[in-house]
């Protein structure tokens, strides 16, 4: 059974401008505390489209329970500062996403991970595209 990974947003129209804190929370569920080795939450930038895809990582936490003597599927917050670029655009050639990703690390088995996009500025052609 794969664990269950709840992702919250500050803003729940997750819209942002460039510069603009933003607080997230994340909690995990469904799963043995033992079971997991390790949680990572990653605020980070993907783009597609024809060519090459790239990331880029703005922001990184990563939580051991060798680091932490602690259940990491408790509620665990942190903030950050976004950044000026690149924004959110939504392109016939080039796409740009921001998304929240959390990684699980677990014992057993492969790593699970969880998207939740947000937007990032405000581009003219940007369509909004519903989750």
């Amino acid at each position: 059974m794969e664990p269950l990974v709840s992702i919250m947003l500050c803003d729940p129209h997750r819209h942002y401008r460039p510069g603009q804190r933003m607080r997230c929370s994340y909690q995990v569920d469904a799963i043995a505390a033992d079971a997991i080795q390790a949680v990572e939450a990653s605020i980070m930038w993907l783009s597609s489209g024809k060519g090459d895809e790239e990331m880029g990582i703005h922001e990184f936490h990563r939580r051991t329970r060798d680091d932490q003597n602690t259940d990491l599927r408790m509620l665990h917050q942190f903030d950050t500062s976004l950044p000026n670029s690149p924004l959110s655009f939504e392109g016939t050639i080039l796409k740009i996403h921001w998304v929240v990703r959390v990684k699980i690390f677990l014992k057993e088995g492969q790593p699970y991970s969880r998207d939740l996009s947000f937007q990032l500025g405000s581009v003219a052609g940007f369509r909004e595209q519903l989750p």
